[in-house]
């Protein structure tokens, strides 16, 4: 059997490396064939032993073209013809918030017809829970079933061994006992991305977090794939960028606390039960310019502040926003993290395995 696997085009994480790491110890030494889509820059995080292809490269499609299985968490963009044995898998990258695919507004013509070009290949749609899969079936035209299974990737936040994972990873951050850990994971808006030039501005001043929190906390920058490039090298005491880090599950566990603005970490973030705190400085414009499936300030179950040092003022009250956003984050967790029970790969490998052609006994000698 060949898989091909896609995360971001080019990264091992999300959901496909969850599904990679399961199939690869459930059918150890058996002939199965891991192919990842791996961009230059980050192809030294993959693995020993896992081959590796360029995104639109012809050696990428004719592994795509020669695949029993393909699993992708975002569109291919690619030119590939899909065998007619092949199952698509799609694994998506989260809930919705911000609106997607023909549900934007901006969207050229150009990039729609890419996206239902890949749709077209698609097999079979995940979705994170019950509230996102009327979004997904709308946003992607998709007539197919969604299949509410969770998402692979999540299931390390609720392992029985999720306390040594996070201890591990703190450790290797050099994050100290007793330090506050504090994750930003801002999304990307549209002028980020200008052909002439990015215009990305850092929403929380750096020095400013330092002065009045260096001593107790670390901030932990992980900007969104599209723009995790654009700081250069940061250089403030206390502050890690963590762009490039493979996984964000790892940080999810490192972490104490999240800041966020309109990214969907804050829908995973929220099955650990810590306080997320929302900076959403241009919340009125980007509801305008790009829109949202919710209303953003009935949903968020933390507090939303909408400058730096509001949201300084929200970090050295932490245990203050803890018991004022105890009762909305346990709502918030019921309605999004429902299969986030740590068997999502269970559950989508019982989906997928029986489809694939031939797996009838590598899946009989895995029961």
């Amino acid at each position: 059997m060949k898989i091909v696997y896609n995360s971001f085009g080019g990264w091992f994480s999300d959901s496909p490396r969850a599904l990679h790491r399961a199939v690869a110890q459930a059918h150890d030494g058996e002939d199965v064939e891991h192919v990842w889509i791996a961009s230059p820059e980050q192809a030294h995080t993959f693995p020993d032993g896992v081959t590796t292809v360029v995104h639109g490269t012809p050696e990428c499609v004719a592994a795509l073209e020669t695949a029993d299985l393909v699993v992708s968490n975002t569109h291919l963009g690619m030119q590939w013809r899909k065998g007619a044995d092949t199952v698509y898998l799609q694994t998506w990258h989260g809930t919705p918030l911000k609106v997607i695919s023909h549900d934007e507004k901006s969207l050229s013509d150009d990039v729609r017809a890419s996206i239902d070009e890949d749709v077209s290949r698609w097999d079979l749609l995940l979705s994170p829970n019950a509230a996102s899969t009327p979004h997904l079936r709308r946003a992607f035209r998709w007539a197919g079933a969604v299949h509410e299974t969770g998402l692979p990737r999540n299931d390390v936040l609720s392992a029985p061994d999720r306390d040594l994972h996070r201890a591990r990873v703190r450790s290797e951050l050099g994050i100290e006992e007793g330090t506050t850990a504090v994750l930003y994971t801002p999304t990307w808006r549209d002028d980020d991305l200008a052909e002439d030039g990015a215009d990305f501005r850092l929403r929380i001043d750096l020095e400013r977090f330092r002065e009045r929190l260096g001593g107790s906390a670390v901030l932990l920058l992980r900007l969104h794939y599209k723009v995790s490039d654009a700081l250069g090298t940061v250089t403030t005491p206390g502050v890690l960028d963590l762009s490039a880090y493979p996984d964000v599950a790892d940080l999810y566990l490192a972490a104490d606390v999240m800041v966020t603005d309109y990214s969907s970490t804050q829908f995973d973030f929220a099955r650990l039960g810590r306080p997320i705190v929302h900076l959403a400085d241009d919340l009125e414009r980007y509801e305008a310019e790009r829109g949202m499936y919710y209303d953003y300030r009935q949903l968020c179950p933390g507090p939303i502040v909408s400058s730096s040092e509001q949201l300084l003022d929200a970090l050295a009250d932490l245990d203050g926003v803890r018991r004022r956003t105890g009762t909305p984050l346990a709502a918030f967790a019921d309605m999004f993290c429902s299969l986030d029970d740590g068997h999502a790969t269970e559950r989508v490998l019982d989906l997928v395995l029986p489809r694939i052609h031939g797996e009838d006994e590598l899946s009989r000698r895995s029961a």
